[in-house]
């Protein structure tokens, strides 16, 4: 079994910066795809940002285009995810999602095999 376990969340203040860390541990994983989803109060999980092994990358519209930058090391099975300019409506739990292939539905959280308890980020105004 794979575990999935983030850090970094917290309080930032709005404009203010995080930064995320998913580390993967368990059985030997080769994750070919480890991404980042969110759910904030009262609206459904939504997805955020995925990498690729080869470093190829997706991320989910204008929200956090040109704010949230993602990246990993494949040799520490870990993936960042940088969030910058921070908003309020950027507060969320955000969970780190992996998996072992690249699923087709790549911003769909019911493609992920493997799923962190997620992390909290507040951004106050």
């Amino acid at each position: 079994q794979v575990q999935l376990a983030e850090s970094g969340g917290g309080l930032a203040q709005a404009g203010g910066s995080l930064r995320l860390s998913c580390a993967a541990s368990g059985r030997t994983f080769s994750g070919a795809i480890m991404g980042w989803f969110r759910q904030a109060p009262g609206k459904e999980r939504e997805f955020v940002a995925v990498m690729r092994w080869n470093g190829v990358s997706t991320y989910s519209g204008d929200s956090v285009k040109g704010r949230f930058t993602i990246s990993r090391d494949n040799a520490k099975n870990t993936v960042h995810l940088q969030m910058n300019s921070l908003k309020p409506e950027d507060t969320a739990v955000y969970y780190c999602v992996a998996n072992p292939a690249t699923p087709r539905g790549v911003t769909q959280w019911g493609s992920y095999d493997y799923r962190g308890q997620g992390t909290q980020v507040t951004v106050s105004s």
